[in-house]
């Protein structure tokens, strides 16, 4: 059963000040740690591949293993912070960071350089899973939608950030350094996570059987789906993904008898909480597929260089930096359903508006519109996010947590999917991505929308308590 709105009531009001604020610092940093050393990888792929004399298409992997098991081991480990203590798995997941980020100066070859990387996705895996669940202890109920929002703000600007400040590394060092850039972030973190709240933990036993087979699902359909997509025998990475479904059907029966589970089936069985996963799940894959597929299109057709690429491109973080703080507030005051269903109603609008881009556009035309395309999802998520994390039981904070960034990253590697098959259809580079785009936005708004109802709020009451309340 979800929190009630007397229990919401009864939780603490979070940290007292100044103390808030350090526990506020530990957690932007943590989360800026996170998403740079998830984004920055990629420029230097090219400098490993020569220094390390590896094919191209070999180095690849060193951003596609962090991605595989950073996903797999996101909801497994909220399942260990709910038993460990939250405060107590974050840190050591900023120390297992650090200390791997260190060991990729000896990392002399591929195989060696994958294992650090490896290593490194498991430390921020730990941290991520557990951040949400350490946000909503942090603020006082009334202020969740305002933290999660000021979070955003990390995660957006740390991703529109990544690619310039590995660029501005390799200018100066060697490649060793792009890696490096995330330390001082979880040095600033662990020093400053003295302040974070640390509730005792739970003496229950962990279901270590779900936390394999939920890697195994994951990485069998996500690791399958990567190799069919980057030319890898697709009979195999068929059989992959194949076997990643058995497994995934076997595990969603087990975990239904769970009284914890690994994966949250308590929480998706409550219909405004399965709204809100499955809204989400499509918005990331609008957004990917745009995201993805934009570039390609204003290079190829639109004879864009990549500096005005960027400059257009940039209009989506930078709008999102401004919007979604606000819509966090915001989502303190009103339902995060109407909030959505206007995000992607906006959204869906930029979108259209990008398929229809005028024939001789120009950077000008292509930043608005991408400015308007951000703002929408900006106006969705953190609402969206604040619900299923502010509806779920004080103890189940953490699982909530994990599941709204595991539905994150399997999204934005749906997206990523989706944009590598329309180009191989031929279709990718036209106005069909912003279509199909603006089709899986529809789906995330009407399925926001579809929590007004009385009978999908009601099941958790979390809704209909929303009313104005007084700034603090």
């Amino acid at each position: 059963m979800l929190s009630s709105p007397d229990a919401l009531n009864a939780a603490d009001d979070g940290l007292p000040m100044p103390r808030r604020l350090l526990a506020i610092a530990a957690l932007s940093f943590g989360t800026s740690l996170v998403i740079i050393d998830g984004s920055i990888a990629t420029v230097a792929l090219p400098t490993i591949a020569r220094d390390l004399h590896v094919e191209r298409s070999a180095v690849v992997s060193i951003v596609t293993i962090y991605q595989l098991v950073f996903v797999m081991l996101l909801l497994p480990m909220a399942g260990l912070g709910e038993r460990l203590g939250l405060k107590r798995l974050y840190q050591s997941g900023q120390l297992v960071f650090a200390v791997a980020t260190l060991l990729c100066f000896f990392a002399k070859s591929l195989p060696l350089l994958l294992v650090v990387r490896a290593v490194q996705a498991l430390g921020a895996a730990a941290a991520l899973s557990v951040s949400s669940a350490l946000i909503r202890s942090v603020y006082p109920a009334r202020q969740l939608g305002r933290g999660l929002g000021i979070n955003t703000i990390f995660v957006t600007s740390s991703a529109a950030l990544a690619p310039s400040l590995g660029g501005l590394i390799l200018s100066i060092a060697p490649w060793p350094w792009v890696f490096m850039s995330a330390v001082p972030f979880a040095i600033l973190s662990l020093f400053l996570g003295r302040a974070l709240p640390a509730p005792e933990p739970r003496i229950e036993p962990f279901d270590l059987i779900g936390a394999v087979l939920c890697a195994a699902m994951f990485g069998l359909i996500i690791g399958g789906i990567e190799a069919g997509v980057h030319g890898t025998s697709l009979p195999a990475a068929a059989a992959s993904v194949i076997v990643g479904i058995v497994v995934g059907l076997f595990f969603v029966r087990r975990e239904r008898g769970e009284p914890k589970p690994i994966l949250p089936v308590d929480l998706l069985a409550t219909p405004i909480l399965a709204l809100s996963a499955t809204g989400a799940f499509t918005a990331f894959i609008a957004s990917m597929t745009l995201l993805l597929s934009t570039p390609f299109r204003l290079q190829l057709v639109y004879g864009f260089t990549p500096a005005q690429v960027g400059i257009a491109i940039a209009a989506w973080p930078l709008t999102n930096m401004i919007v979604a703080p606000t819509a966090g507030w915001l989502s303190d005051r009103i339902a995060a359903g109407l909030l959505g269903g206007i995000g992607m109603a906006v959204s869906i609008v930029g979108l259209m508006l990008m398929a229809f881009l005028p024939e001789h556009a120009g950077v000008a035309d292509v930043t608005w519109r991408m400015a308007l395309c951000g703002s929408g999802f900006g106006i969705f998520l953190s609402p969206n996010a604040r619900l299923v994390i502010g509806s779920a039981p004080r103890h189940r904070a953490a699982a909530a947590g994990g599941l709204v960034s595991t539905v994150r990253l399997v999204g934005q590697t749906a997206g990523a999917t989706l944009v590598a098959t329309l180009l191989a259809l031929g279709v990718g580079t036209g106005r069909v991505p912003a279509f199909v785009a603006a089709g899986f936005a529809l789906i995330a708004g009407l399925c926001s929308v579809a929590r007004l109802r009385p009978s999908v709020s009601g099941a958790s009451g979390f809704e209909a308590m929303i009313e104005p309340v007084q700034p603090s």
